[in-house]
């Protein structure tokens, strides 16, 4: 019998994972924030996607540490209903702000209202998971809000605000500190290697790490921090509703992860939270592969080999024993 056991707890239906993978039981979750109480106190972060899954979850760990969150996507509604559960669940107060970062105009009104509302954010997490054909926007600069996305939907576009990110740097009445994680899902295969997803998917997301290099090396000075996390595959509602949902590809995806199990967001939420801390200030320009092992296994020429039986292998070496030569 398959053995099930709950981890997504962040008030959408719930959602089981198959552990039968032997090894998982050496690796299994947990679920508690690894920083201290009050780790991010007077800080404010600014989280895109915010309303659900992942970002839902980094919301929850951040505010629970004690920042101010702003959270940002489309759906006003969504974001209003996961800022009161959230508020009611930490004691922080959430904010809610509407916004397509596809939109330059209202990437800059949400950075606005977000300084008017609480001031200058400290931390933004940029958690994108686009689906074929989406373009991603920009992170226009404000003040110490510096985070500018280099891969917008034109080049004169990504030039521009690049140049307008820097201006503001170099203008800026306060201090510039802030520390930028991005997220995103490694579905086209991990930096410099290509899969079978759509062309412009993985033309967008691997440019993502040396636009993060870039920053981080160029703007260091200015007191900002770069990071990349690249996760594999965590069950939420969102995205397996969309790419498995008939659940015909968990277990696949499950006997190719060395820990033998999916990420959960729990654990992505501590990572994010810890490479935003002050206990991670020399962590720049990182790129953090968050997948129990999954791209080492799938990458190695003869890793297929662990699905050889003992009786095969007794078999194997007899022959390889009886053949001489080359």
């Amino acid at each position: 019998m398959k053995s099930y056991s709950l981890f997504f707890s962040y008030g959408t239906k719930t959602l089981y994972q198959n552990s039968e993978a032997l090894q998982s039981k050496f690796f299994p979750p947990f679920p508690k924030v690894m920083l201290p109480a009050n780790s991010f106190q007077g800080k404010v972060a600014f989280i895109t996607g915010g309303g659900t899954g992942l970002g839902k979850g980094m919301t929850t760990c951040l505010s629970s540490l004690g920042a101010q969150c702003v959270i940002a996507s489309r759906k006003i509604d969504v974001l209003k209903a996961t800022a009161e559960q959230i508020s009611s669940q930490t004691g922080n107060k959430v904010h809610a702000i509407q916004c397509d970062v596809r939109d330059p105009d209202m990437v800059q009104n949400a950075v606005s209202e977000t300084i008017k509302v609480i001031g200058h954010p400290d931390i933004l997490e940029k958690e994108w998971q686009p689906t074929p054909g989406f373009l991603p926007g920009k992170f226009p600069g404000q003040g110490s809000l510096v985070g500018v996305s280099p891969w917008g939907r034109r080049e004169s576009d990504a030039t521009e605000h690049t140049e307008e990110g820097k201006s503001m740097v170099l203008k800026a009445e306060v201090p510039a500190n802030l520390v930028l994680v991005l997220i995103y899902s490694c579905l086209n295969g991990w930096i410099g290697e290509g899969n079978g997803t759509p062309l412009q998917y993985s033309c967008l997301e691997n440019p993502m790490d040396g636009g993060a290099w870039s920053l981080a090396a160029e703007w260091g000075k200015y007191g900002m921090r770069f990071n990349v996390i690249q996760p594999g595959p965590i069950k939420t509602k969102g995205a397996f509703s969309r790419l498995d949902p008939t659940g015909a590809f968990e277990k696949e995806m499950i006997d190719r992860i060395p820990c033998g199990r999916l990420g959960t967001v729990e654990e992505l939420a501590s990572l994010a939270a810890f490479l935003c801390s002050d206990y991670a200030s020399w962590i720049n320009g990182a790129v953090i592969r968050f997948d129990g092992g999954e791209e080492v296994l799938i990458s190695g020429e003869f890793n297929s080999l662990r699905k050889v039986t003992k009786d095969q292998w007794d078999i194997i070496e007899g022959l390889i024993r009886k053949t001489k030569g080359s």
